[in-house]
């Protein structure tokens, strides 16, 4: 592993670095922020954020102000990357399939399958590459935005016993019925619409035996809400199983990291309360 770049913030680090991943079988870029009680020596819990379309793990670093708040609970960040990069990883000629584009699931079609494995790189390698390297706990919570926001949801959803806590911004809620999610299951799962349902939050929440608390922010302004996003059905998945989920929507916000920015500390605290930071 190889550290890229270090910033000092609130008296912890930023901490970017590159590694070779077997899962994805290229290399991968991801960023940490390791508040000053882990500069301090002890083992501190951890937040994974997934990120949504076209970013990497610097938007959610450079834009969402986190960094104070975690600083105060005592709580590391890992942004992870959307997928997976370089010359000899397939890529299709638009934003929204391929690179950066890897919508957290393990890809069973060609030419995708040889890399795109995001679901094993979020629960297993990095989880275990960042538990094994830094001064932190078992204790994990995940987040995310858009696509993110997806991932998050499914990934906690599908391993309840992994994380104490769930949240999302403008998470794309019900894939199996949008054209973002039907263009990129199509693509790495194939035309088996059931197989589509093992990574649908609505679906996954209707069923869910096992449930952590779940908080999910919504603007309305948000220009990808009716045909993308559909938190009506998230909602009516919760309702419909009694699952603890949070769903708040909030005027004027859209889609943008000025929405992420100005709730991120209300998630951050949110977290905190179930990670005992």
């Amino acid at each position: 592993m190889e550290m890229i770049s270090q910033n000092k913030s609130f008296d912890g680090w930023h901490k970017q670095y590159r590694h070779r991943s077997e899962v994805l079988n290229c290399e991968m870029r991801f960023a940490i922020y390791l508040p000053p009680q882990a500069v301090q020596g002890q083992d501190v819990p951890v937040l994974y954020w997934l990120s949504g379309l076209t970013c990497s793990d610097e938007n959610f670093m450079q834009k969402a102000g986190a960094q104070r708040v975690a600083a105060d609970l005592g709580i590391a960040i890992v942004a992870a990357d959307t997928s997976p990069r370089g010359d000899g990883v397939a890529n299709a000629d638009q934003y929204d399939l391929g690179q950066g584009a890897g919508f957290y699931v393990n890809a069973t079609q060609q030419p995708w399958s040889k890399h795109y494995r995001m679901y094993d790189y979020i629960v297993s390698e990095l989880p275990a590459l960042i538990e094994a390297t830094f001064p932190v706990t078992s204790k994990r919570a995940i987040s995310g935005h858009s696509m993110g926001g997806h991932g998050a949801l499914t990934i906690a959803l599908k391993n309840p016993a992994m994380f104490s806590s769930v949240s999302a911004f403008s998470p794309i809620s019900n894939p199996v019925n949008c054209p973002w999610g039907q263009q990129a299951f199509t693509a790495y799962l194939g035309k088996d619409r059931e197989l589509w349902k093992q990574h649908d939050a609505s679906e996954l929440m209707k069923s869910a035996e096992v449930r952590i608390p779940a908080l999910v922010d919504q603007g309305e302004a948000d220009n990808f809400l009716v045909e993308q996003l559909k938190p009506e059905a998230l909602q009516a998945a919760a309702e419909a199983s009694d699952y603890p989920l949070r769903l708040r929507l909030h005027a004027g916000y859209d889609h943008s990291y000025y929405f992420i920015a100005s709730f991120i500390e209300e998630h951050l605290r949110f977290h905190a309360e179930y990670l005992g930071a």
